[in-house]
């Protein structure tokens, strides 16, 4: 196995999985992913676009650097767009995401018409999720991302523990509501938006590996965020594995890997919390 595929994995699925423990944390929703907030369709309009009109401003780097950058970009437009007063609802928020995540799929949808046979086979390719052809390069360029990501968030976890209170009890004992969803986006963006920029779309990583490790080492941040990371490795790098393998002489889209572990999965947390307790609010 190629050592750089190997690190981008571990890379790759330790930064949705932070990301993701962090959107359910400050989101206080248990069904809160990365995907919430847009930065995984804006990644996939911006790669789609300079897919179409065959932009190549930085050589093989364009399509990254342009999915880096979209996602971001819509992250911080659903931000800007849910604030209010200088405060930002959930509710709000997590609207304003589903509204432009509807409208990312629209853009795609168009670029995918105008472009050819060609381009229209690389964007379904790129939002299938692949680590192939991952290099030592990208991998430099994403291990100081996620490294600084991940300690941002071990950095809020206090506050993130708190914030479970709800948002008046977390004002009452000192926390600034509002400043702490601001960075939360802005890391869980960073997080995303440099994993997706190199691996494309890779479902249910973010969402099920934080309420796995919730069910190991509890609710409390200081532990669930790094065990969220070193859990999104593990099934991240497993997942590729098995994307490798499965069928001889082919590479799947990890992408589809994780989607069709994460379903049943997903499904079994939903059944063991209405078991247990009554379900999730």
């Amino acid at each position: 196995m190629r050592f750089p595929r190997l690190v981008m994995a571990a890379l790759v699925g330790a930064a949705l999985a932070c990301a993701g423990a962090v959107m359910q944390g400050v989101f206080g929703n248990p069904l809160a992913e990365p995907g919430v907030v847009g930065v995984s369709s804006g990644a996939a309009v911006a790669a789609a676009a300079i897919i179409v009109f065959d932009l190549a401003t930085f050589g093989a780097w364009t399509v990254a650097l342009g999915a880096f950058v979209g996602g971001l970009v819509t992250t911080f437009a659903v931000y800007l767009l849910a604030r209010d007063h200088g405060r930002t609802e959930v509710v709000t928020l997590v609207l304003t995401g589903v509204a432009i995540n509807a409208m990312a799929g629209a853009a795609l949808a168009f670029l995918m018409f105008l472009g050819d046979t060609s381009a229209r086979e690389e964007i379904i390719f790129w939002q299938m999720g692949s680590l192939n052809g991952s290099r030592n390069e990208q991998v430099a360029l994403v291990l100081p991302i996620a490294l600084v990501g991940i300690v941002a968030s071990l950095l809020m976890a206090r506050q993130l523990d708190l914030l479970a209170l709800g948002d008046k009890a977390a004002r009452h004992v000192g926390v600034d509501v509002e400043k702490l969803r601001v960075v939360a986006i802005v890391v869980v963006a960073v997080l995303t938006a440099a994993a997706v920029s190199f691996a494309g779309i890779i479902a249910f990583v973010g969402l099920i590996v934080p309420h796995l490790m919730r069910m190991v080492v509890g609710p409390g941040h200081r532990a669930l965020v790094p065990a969220s990371a070193l859990g999104g490795a593990v099934l991240l790098v497993l997942a590729d594995l098995w994307a490798r393998t499965a069928i001889a002489y082919a590479d799947l889209p990890i992408g589809m890997v994780t989607s069709l572990i994460g379903g049943p999965v997903f499904f079994w947390l939903l059944r063991r919390a209405r078991r247990t307790a009554g379900g999730w609010a």
